[in-house]
């Protein structure tokens, strides 16, 4: 379990980025509400414990119990569906035994870990086929209960997450193109049925979102926190007008955003530390996910490389969502922004995940 590693081998890097990144985000957050700042603070701490916890534990004991995390995770999110599960705003995210935390966020991490071990161990037993039609089958209970919450978001980015793992698992291009032959068309049918007035698909609310993104003078009362977002990040310019200024144009200052702190918190960031501020934030979150992507192309086997892909994915995606959302490129969609969004279960989760990458670094092939 526990294993003797060279301290050599430890990305001592990939730490450093992670914490610059969630500072940044706990100082944005004390900006956007205060009353959240010292619980990211304590969050950050003990995500920074748990990251280096498990980065000492062997990951390929930990992979022994993927069917285990399987169940586990696909319990989680039918308790959210139960009565432990709260509602806030429309949504069924979270549960409560005492504290309150949400599922979907620590699924996401365990469902890297499950394929990682699934894909290894059908490698060489079981057509590559068969595997894809089982794994399908199996992301498809998880999509489903992640979708009923309704996290739309959430649901697209596990989807993505799930085609990175297929891909890197060895998937053959001539599978690739039969299943985009079959997809594109869908895709394009699926389309026009939402744009129908009466379509069962996707809630009212939803749909809302996405008439308020393609004509938000038609829908203000739907397209004002978008609208208001891009306002916030052309307003800080180059240079921002600081943290914890309180100009009275601000749209921070005047509550035009409602939930600042979590999901436009980059419209926080535009406003108050401007273009470079924000070029900042993604550089940041690009050298993560590009160091998990060098420690997974020296990892010893398949699993893993497919725990590295699927950390940098999760990160890649998420963070393109958010940030598309904040700055009017996709519909409205709530999602947190990796390491900088405030939200306990996401961050910890994420220190997890790192975790688990750094554990694969201290296990690479040798040449």
């Amino acid at each position: 379990m526990l294993r003797q590693y060279r301290l050599s081998d430890y990305r001592f890097r990939l730490i450093l980025w992670v914490i610059a990144l969630a500072v940044l985000g706990i100082l944005i957050i004390g900006s956007a509400n205060d009353d959240y700042q010292m619980k990211q603070t304590l969050g950050l701490i003990g995500g920074v414990i748990a990251m280096i916890f498990v980065s000492l534990f062997d990951y390929t004991w930990i992979l022994n119990f993927y069917w285990l995390i399987y169940l586990v995770s696909t319990v989680l999110l039918a308790l959210v569906l139960s009565p432990l599960g709260v509602t806030r705003n429309n949504a069924r995210r979270w549960i409560n035994i005492g504290f309150q935390f949400q599922p979907s966020d620590i699924v996401k991490i365990m469902l890297i870990l499950f394929f990682a071990k699934f894909f290894e161990a059908r490698e060489d037993r079981i057509s590559k086929l068969k595997t894809i039609l089982f794994s399908v089958l199996l992301i498809g209970v998880q999509l489903f209960l992640i979708y009923k919450e309704p996290d739309l978001s959430t649901t697209i980015v596990v989807a993505l997450l799930f085609c990175v793992l297929i891909f890197m698992s060895g998937l053959s291009y001539k599978i690739i193109c039969g299943i985009l032959a079959v997809f594109i068309p869908v895709i394009v049918i699926l389309l026009s049925v939402l744009m129908q007035p009466n379509q069962k698909l996707i809630s009212e609310y939803q749909m809302k979102r996405v008439y308020a993104w393609l004509r938000p003078e038609e829908y203000p009362q739907d397209a004002y926190q978008q609208q208001n977002s891009i306002k916030a990040i052309g307003s800080g310019q180059l240079y921002g007008k600081g943290l914890n200024n309180d100009d009275v144009d601000s749209v921070k200052n005047g509550n035009f955003i409602p939930e600042t702190q979590t999901d436009f918190i980059f419209a926080v960031a535009g406003e108050e530390l401007g273009f470079i501020g924000c070029c900042g934030i993604v550089l940041l979150e690009f050298m993560i996910a590009l160091e998990c992507l060098m420690i997974g192309r020296r990892a010893k086997v398949l699993s893993g490389t497919l725990i590295c892909a699927g950390m940098a994915a999760l990160i890649f995606f998420q963070s393109f969502i958010n940030i598309s959302v904040a700055t009017g490129i996709i519909p409205n969609t709530g999602i947190t922004l990796p390491f900088v969004s405030y939200g306990l279960t996401s961050l910890i989760s994420f220190c997890i995940g790192i975790g688990f990458v750094l554990n694969v670094g201290l296990q690479t092939r040798k040449y």
